[in-house]
């Protein structure tokens, strides 16, 4: 069952059982921000946390010339707890729109879709994360009005230093 996204594109609920799709559009995210770098250790998330409670949707072009319908945006949410209030909130895994589809307004409608869905299983707040080096996601969640509430920080340890 799909529905309407936005003109010439449907979104539709997927299954568990589309493990390697799911892993290749994280492979292709991460790729598109670190060319060059192998990401095969994304199967190992995938393996951890999808399930039936963490689901992910499928964006399928419309008017693809291909006879079998691809898809060219996903995405995959899940459950947090908010550190503060302890209350369960939504995460964003996984948005990902294919490079020759983006700046068309799928990933907004994801975030639409997204924050109905959120509030419709009574949840008061998205959480997601988003590398600074990603400028045209920072700067979309931003215009959709999230904020910076902390830093995940990292330190090599492979450097000598204590």
């Amino acid at each position: 069952m799909s529905e309407q996204l936005i003109p010439g594109y449907n979104l539709r609920r997927g299954s568990t059982s589309e493990r390697a799709l799911l892993v290749k559009f994280m492979q292709q995210t991460y790729q598109d921000i670190f060319p060059g770098l192998i990401f095969s250790h994304l199967r190992q998330t995938v393996d951890y946390y999808l399930s039936v409670d963490t689901p992910i949707w499928w964006v399928d072009w419309v008017d693809n010339p291909e006879p079998v319908p691809s898809p060219v945006g996903c995405l995959w949410m899940g459950n947090a707890i908010d550190q503060l209030t302890g209350k369960r909130h939504t995460h964003i895994f996984l948005l990902y729109v294919a490079p020759a589809h983006r700046r068309q307004g799928i990933g907004t409608a994801l975030m639409e879709f997204a924050q109905k869905w959120s509030k419709n299983r009574g949840d008061h707040q998205i959480g997601l994360q988003v590398f600074l080096s990603n400028q045209p996601a920072l700067d979309m969640y931003r215009k959709l009005g999230f904020q910076t509430q902390s830093l995940w920080m990292v330190k090599s340890l492979d450097d000598g230093e204590t």
